[in-house]
């Protein structure tokens, strides 16, 4: 490829970008990649504040707790016991219920600083004992993990891809612009590359902004002690590299795939509906046909598996497992060889398209 092709293909890609990034059909875009982040805000701001509540009980608590003593206390206990072994509660309320207002109940609230201690006594004598753990970033863990790939990948990359990809041809027909760009001295295969790259830096730029807003709004309320350790001796930093990779992989992906379907359909909704349903019921599909979707790879790149509950439905435990997994090099290499084949038929499509407008 030489200057000239890389000097129109830069020129394409400053025109798409302007039209991608302020169009007007797409600003439904930005909402979908803000969806997860506010999530997570949400999700910040009530564990700060739980967390918040847990250090304030332990701190009016007659005494200093630690997570054993929560644990000592056991149904059948009186109340006298709970009181001497724990103090007078930071925070209790109590009132009488049954057929005439003659069972004495009392709520109990105690903390070490971390859990949170539930304490119900009816009559004098504990009747039921819940202890609300802390903070388990492991656990954090896998909910994120769980978003990214059933939300964020599957639904908001997905249909952003569509949003933008689909319309970098197609947009330009129901404009009635494309012609402009025919008949200037550029060949067709440099135009193609040039709106795909325009399409591909929109989308990394739109999804991986979204990305490291949703770990910063999952990491800022804790402590800096707490945040060093999950970051850099948890993996945390690392799983972030990953999981920007594998949204940058799954742009280029989709990318593609609705790049192609941009050129061959009218009507986005089958192109969209087909792609769908294919990624959707790709753990059901033999292995040969598995390796011709953008899921399969992107989910053995993923750095963090979602458990499968017991008791989980078969069909909803196979979409959550993923039970073949390959390897990170092969997934990259597959990946980008699927992506390959479809911006090859791309090209080939491109050099056969005939503009009329009045069919549109």
């Amino acid at each position: 490829m030489n200057r000239t092709w890389w000097a129109q293909i830069r020129a394409v890609i400053r025109l798409e970008l302007k039209k991608t990034f302020f169009a007007r059909r797409g600003l439904w875009i930005y909402v979908l990649a803000l969806l997860p982040v506010l999530l997570f805000v949400t999700f910040g701001i009530v564990t700060a504040s739980q967390d918040n509540l847990t250090a304030a009980v332990a701190r009016n608590g007659e005494k200093a707790l630690t997570y054993q003593d929560l644990l000592a206390i056991k149904p059948g206990m009186s109340k006298e016991e709970v009181t001497a072994s724990l103090g007078k509660p930071a925070l209790m309320s109590y009132w009488k219920s049954g057929p005439s207002g003659n069972v004495q109940r009392e709520h109990y609230q105690y903390s070490d600083g971390e859990h949170m201690l539930f304490i119900e006594i009816v009559d004098g004598e504990v009747e039921g004992v819940h202890v609300n753990h802390g903070r388990d970033l492991g656990e954090e863990s896998v909910m994120f993990a769980g978003v990214f790939q059933f939300f964020f990948l599957r639904l908001a990359i997905f249909f952003g891809c569509l949003g933008i990809f689909m319309n970098l041809f197609r947009g330009e027909v129901l404009d009635r612009s494309l012609h402009f760009y025919f008949l200037a001295p550029i060949r067709r295969e440099t135009l193609m590359a040039g709106k795909f790259l325009a399409g591909l830096l929109a989308t990394c730029v739109i999804f991986v902004t979204s990305l490291i807003l949703q770990i910063l709004a999952l990491v800022w309320q804790l402590s800096p002690q707490v945040r060093d350790h999950y970051l850099y001796q948890n993996h945390g930093l690392e799983h972030a590299a990953i999981y920007v990779g594998v949204t940058v992989l799954a742009c280029v992906g989709y990318g593609a795939f609705f790049l192609i379907a941009g050129m061959l359909f009218r009507n986005p909704l089958i192109p969209a509906a087909a792609i769908l349903i294919w990624e959707a019921i790709n753990p059901f599909l033999p292995n040969l046909l598995k390796q011709f979707s953008v899921i399969y790879y992107l989910k053995s790149l993923c750095p963090v598996d979602v458990p499968v509950q017991p008791g989980t439905p078969a069909l909803l435990a196979l979409l959550v497992s993923n039970p073949e997994p390959v390897s990170a090099p092969v997934a990259v290499l597959g990946l980008l060889i699927v992506a390959g084949v479809a911006l090859y038929v791309s090209s080939v499509q491109v050099r056969r398209m005939e503009i009329n407008y009045t069919t549109e």
